[in-house]
């Protein structure tokens, strides 16, 4: 017989992941995400709320989050959930964006030696998100020309 799963212990983030995340919210603070090419994988995955394909490679990633960070206003993330093999991990974030207030998560996942392999974000309202794809369909259109969405 086999008993449960101990649903009471902590679930915690796996050391290289802890460190990562670290690096992450200290980029955030500082609104700065030149050093995020060190903390992706080069085969990193971002999944965006607006479009059906994924955008792939670290170098397409580095370049959506750099941009975006300078399009939200007043971003803070106010809770963390961690999955329990401590790879992945979602953020609960609330920002503006034109002054329009938005509601999201990035649901993140880390290899074992805490580079991100794979970033999704979902965000709501509705009408929040569309100005979010305004704004940044404005700012990357002509560095994604010869990307599909």
């Amino acid at each position: 017989m086999t008993s449960a799963p101990d649903t009471t212990a902590a679930l915690a983030v796996q050391p290289a992941v802890a460190e990562a995340l670290d690096k992450w919210h200290a980029m955030i603070a500082a609104g700065d995400l030149s050093a995020l090419p060190a903390l992706l994988h080069p085969q990193a995955v971002f999944r965006s709320p607006m479009a059906f394909k994924p955008y792939l490679g670290a170098p397409l990633v580095s370049l959506i989050l750099g941009t975006v960070v300078k399009v939200f206003e007043d971003f803070h993330y106010h809770r963390q959930l961690v999955s329990v093999d401590g790879l992945d991990v979602v953020l609960e974030f609330a920002t503006k964006v034109a002054g329009r207030e938005l509601k999201g998560i990035d649901m993140i996942r880390f290899d074992e030696q805490g580079k991100i392999v794979e970033f999704e974000v979902m965000i709501r309202p509705m009408s929040g998100l569309q100005v979010l794809g305004d704004e940044m369909a404005r700012r990357l259109a002509p560095l994604l020309s010869g990307q599909t969405s």
